[in-house]
C-alpha cells in the first residue's frame, strides 16, 4: 500500500416511484441514467456501485433493455457492482418484517436472473435506519449496505473515525455498514471536481488505505434543476472521471464488495435509529422544524459550530405518520392488505393468487408518498393515488378467492388506524367505505374497487415551515429589496402563491358537518373564515350497526352544541349487497323554534383534478357546470354530478330537498425538488339547508351518493417474468 493511497466507493441511487409520470421515467432515463452511462463506459480504470429500484428496473427492461444489457456486460467486467435493495423501494421501517426480507429477496432474484450478476449489498431507502432491521437484513441475504455518516455522528464517533466501514449486530447476525460522506454529498456534483480530490487527498494523508464513501441519488446527475447544463454540456462528469483517473496511483475505485473483501473493517458500532440529516429536520412539527432551523443560522457561524453540529438532530422519521395523518391512513391501509395476504396464505390460498396479490401490496409500499421534504412527496395526488391502487387491486384478487360468490355486503369494527380507537368498514362488492365515529363521524376512505380508486385520498392546505421563504420572497419582492440570498433562493413556479397560503383546520374528508350563520357566504367558506357555530365537525359520535344479508346501516349519533343551544345530530349511512350507491339520511332534534342556522354537508372527492376538459360539473339536465376546478354556488338544486372521464368516474349526489350546494377546489402550496407550486387537491361539494324546525324541533332530509365506473384499471403490469420473483 503507498503512502495516503485512498480507496474510494462510489455509490448511486436511481429510482422513480411507482406512480409518476411516464413522461417522468422518460426524461430521467434521458437526462441522467443513460448520459452518466454513456460517459462512464469510456473511462475503463472506474468503477462503482449502482442501485436502480424495483419500479425504474422494470420499467428500464420495458422500454430500454438495451441500457440494462449493457450494464449485464459492465458487471460482468467487474466494472459496475449491482446492488439489490426492498423491490419497490419501501421505507423498511413501516412495513412488517415478513415484507421487508419478501421486498429483499425477490429483488435479489429478480437482479440475479436479469442481469445474470451475484447481489451481496443493497440501498437503504431514504437511509431510514433502525437496529431491528440488520437481523431482517442478514435473514434476506445482505451482507452489506450504506448509511449516511450523520448515522455514525449521531452514535459518538467523530470525523476521524468515518473512513472504513463497520460491523453491526442484531440477534447475533451482523452486516457491514458504510457512512456515506456528507461533505462528498455537498461537493459532488455541484463543486469543482478538484476540491472531491483535494478532500481524499488529505483523508488519505492522514488515513492511508482509508475508505471514503459518497453513496446518493443518481438524478442529481442531469434530472436535477440546472445539473443536466452543469454535469453533461460543461463536462462537469467528464472532468470528474478524468480526475480520478489521472490520480488513479494514490486514488482508487472499488465496489462496496471489493472493499469489504480488501480492506478490514473499521470497528463494531451500534446504530440509533436516524435518517439522514436533512430528513430528521423535515420529521419535526412545523413549529419545532423552524426553531431548528433559527438555531443552525444562528449558530453555524460560531467556531464551534463544527462539532455543535454532531449533536442537532431533528425528529423521527415515522412520526411523519402523525405529521400527516394521510400518511398514516395509507399505512393502516396497507397493513389490512398485509395482514389479509399473511392470513390468505395460512388458509392455503393458491399460490398464483399469492403471488399477484403479492406484488401489488409491494407495490402499494413504495416510499415516496408516505412522507415530504423536498419533494413533492404526500402533497403529490397521482403518488397517492397509485398507492390505493395497488393496495385496492391486491385486496381484490384475494377477495375473488375468499369470496367468489358475488354480490356480499360485511361490516367489521377495529382500530384500523392505530389511535386507540374504533373505526368502521362497511364494505360490499363494489366499495369499501371507511367511517371515524370518533372524528365527527366521517368517511375518511372510500374505495371504488372496480378501478381502484380511493375518493378520499385527499390532503388538506396545511402550514408548511418553507411557506416562511414563500412569504419572504413576496415580501422582497414588493418592497424591491432584489432576491433572497442563495442561502434561502426561492423558485416560485407562479408569482401569486403567497396568495394561497391558507390552512384547513381539519382534514378534508366526507359527511362532515358543518353549522353556518344563516347569511354565510361561499366566499368565507372557501377562505377558512367561517365560524363553525357546532362542535359536531371534531366531536365523538356514538355509532350502532344494523344488518340484514343484504343491507347493511351505520348509525351515528351525538349530542353537541350549536351556539350554546344543545342539538342532537343522527346520520346514517346505508349500503346494500352489489350496490355502487351510499343512501344518507339526516335527523335533527332539539332544535330551537327560530333558529338561524344552516347545516352544511361537507363531502371531498380526490383524484378528480382541474384544467382539464374531461374532468368537470354537470347538473342533472347533463348540462356542464365548468372544469372540476370550477367555484360554484347553486342556490336551489336537486343533483350535481361530477365526471372524470380518463379516471371512468361518474359521482352523482342526490338531494331529497332542493337546497343550495357550493363546490370548490383544494390546492395546497407545497414544495418540489423544482420548486413552490400550487396543487389540485380535492373537490369539496357541501350541500347546505336551511334549518326549520318542526312543532317537535325536528329536521331531516336524506341524499344519495352514486359512484359510477366505467373502465378497469391496470395498477400493475403483472408480467409473468415479474410475478415469477414474488
Amino acid at each position: 500500500m503507498s503512502l495516503g493511497q485512498v480507496n474510494l466507493c462510489l455509490v448511486l441511487h436511481n429510482h422513480q416511484p411507482i406512480g409518476n409520470f411516464e413522461n417522468v421515467f422518460a426524461q430521467a432515463y434521458e437526462d441522467s441514467y443513460l448520459p452518466f452511462l454513456e460517459v462512464f463506459e469510456s473511462y475503463s480504470q472506474l468503477k462503482f456501485s449502482l442501485h436502480t429500484s424495483g419500479c425504474l428496473m422494470q420499467w428500464l427492461d420495458e422500454h430500454h433493455p438495451e441500457y440494462l444489457d449493457r450494464l449485464a456486460v459492465l458487471a460482468a467486467h467487474g466494472r459496475i457492482e449491482i446492488i439489490g435493495g426492498a423491490f419497490y423501494e419501501p421505507i423498511l421501517t413501516m412495513i412488517p418484517a415478513r415484507d421487508r426480507v419478501g421486498q429483499i429477496t425477490s429483488f435479489t432474484r429478480w437482479l440475479e436472473r436479469r442481469l445474470a450478476t451475484k447481489v451481496q449489498g443493497m440501498w437503504m431507502p431514504e437511509r431510514i435506519w433502525e437496529s431491528c432491521l440488520t437481523s431482517d437484513l442478514a435473514a434476506a441475504g445482505i451482507e452489506y449496505t450504506v448509511l449516511d455518516d450523520f448515522h455514525f455522528r449521531c452514535a459518538g464517533l467523530t470525523d476521524d473515525q468515518l473512513h472504513g466501514y463497520y460491523v453491526t449486530e442484531d440477534q447475533g447476525q451482523i452486516l457491514r455498514v458504510f457512512p456515506g460522506s456528507e461533505k462528498l454529498r455537498y461537493l459532488i456534483p455541484f463543486c469543482d471536481p478538484l476540491e472531491t480530490i483535494a478532500y481524499c487527498h488529505e483523508m488519505g494523508q492522514r488515513f492511508p488505505g482509508c475508505v471514503i464513501t459518497f453513496g446518493d441519488d443518481g438524478e442529481k446527475f442531469g434530472t436535477w434543476p440546472e445539473t443536466k447544463k452543469h454535469v453533461y454540456e460543461d463536462g462537469w462528469l467528464r472532468k470528474f472521471f478524468e480526475s480520478l483517473t489521472q490520480n488513479s496511483d494514490w486514488l482508487k475505485t472499488l465496489t462496496m464488495a471489493e472493499a469489504v473483501e480488501q480492506c478490514p473493517p473499521a470497528g463494531k458500532i451500534y446504530l440509533p435509529d436516524a435518517s439522514y440529516r436533512e430528513m430528521t429536520e423535515w420529521a419535526l412539527p412545523v413549529e419545532r422544524q423552524l426553531v431548528q432551523q433559527d438555531l443552525i443560522h444562528d449558530l453555524e457561524h460560531d467556531p464551534r459550530w463544527p462539532e455543535l453540529k454532531n449533536f442537532i438532530r431533528g425528529g423521527y422519521w415515522r412520526n411523519f405518520k402523525v405529521k400527516y395523518p394521510e400518511s398514516n391512513e395509507m399505512y393502516a391501509r396497507m397493513m389490512v392488505v398485509s395482514n389479509k395476504l399473511e392470513d390468505a396464505a395460512r388458509q392455503g390460498c393458491p399460490a398464483d393468487v399469492l403471488r399477484q396479490a403479492r406484488q401489488w401490496l409491494y407495490q402499494g409500499q413504495c416510499n415516496c408518498s408516505y412522507w415530504h421534504g423536498a419533494f413533492g412527496g404526500v402533497y403529490l395526488p397521482h403518488l397517492r393515488n397509485a398507492v390505493y391502487q395497488n393496495l385496492i387491486a391486491a385486496e381484490n384478487v384475494l377477495l375473488s378467492w375468499s369470496k367468489p360468490h358475488r354480490p356480499w355486503i360485511e361490516v367489521a369494527a377495529t382500530d384500523y388506524n392505530f389511535d386507540g380507537e374504533q373505526e368502521i368498514q362497511l364494505a360490499n362488492d363494489q366499495l369499501a367505505v371507511w367511517i371515524s365515529p370518533q372524528h365527527g363521524g366521517e368517511i375518511y376512505e372510500l374505495d371504488v374497487r372496480k378501478n381502484g380508486h380511493n375518493l378520499l385520498a385527499t390532503m388538506p392546505r396545511r402550514r408548511e415551515a418553507y411557506h416562511r421563504k414563500i412569504t419572504e420572497s413576496q415580501r422582497q419582492h414588493d418592497s424591491n429589496h432584489g432576491a433572497a440570498s442563495i442561502h434561502d433562493r426561492v423558485v416560485l413556479k407562479r408569482d401569486d402563491l403567497a396568495s394561497f397560503l391558507q390552512v384547513d383546520n381539519r382534514t378534508r374528508k366526507s359527511l362532515v358537518d358543518r353549522f353556518w350563520a344563516i347569511d354565510e357566504t361561499l366566499d368565507r367558506v372557501r377562505r377558512g373564515t367561517a365560524i363553525d357555530w357546532g362542535d359536531f365537525s371534531e366531536g365523538q359520535y356514538k355509532a350502532t350497526i344494523r344488518r340484514n344479508p343484504e343491507r347493511i346501516q351505520i348509525m351515528l349519533a351525538r349530542s353537541g352544541l350549536v351556539d350554546g343551544h344543545a342539538v342532537k345530530v343522527t346520520k346514517g349511512v346505508t349500503l346494500n349487497a352489489g350496490c355502487n350507491l351510499l343512501e344518507i339520511a339526516y335527523l335533527l332534534a332539539g332544535l330551537p323554534p327560530h333558529s338561524r342556522w344552516q347545516l352544511g354537508v361537507e363531502f371531498n372527492f380526490a383524484g378528480l383534478p382541474d384544467g382539464q376538459d374531461d374532468r368537470y360539473f354537470a347538473n342533472n339536465q347533463g348540462e356542464r357546470l365548468g372544469q372540476l376546478g370550477a367555484v360554484l354556488d347553486l342556490p336551489q338544486a336537486s343533483e350535481l354530478q361530477l365526471y372524470d372521464e380518463w379516471l371512468g368516474l361518474h359521482l352523482k349526489l342526490s338531494l331529497k330537498d332542493a337546497t343550495g350546494i357550493w363546490a370548490f377546489p383544494i390546492q395546497a402550496v407545497s414544495q418540489s425538488e423544482s420548486g413552490f407550486e400550487l396543487v389540485h387537491q380535492s373537490v369539496v361539494v357541501q350541500p347546505h339547508w336551511v334549518l326549520q324546525a318542526d312543532a317537535d324541533g325536528e329536521w331531516s332530509t336524506t341524499m344519495q351518493l352514486a359512484i359510477g365506473c366505467r373502465k378497469d384499471a391496470n395498477p400493475a403490469s403483472g408480467r409473468e417474468e415479474t410475478l415469477a420473483a414474488f
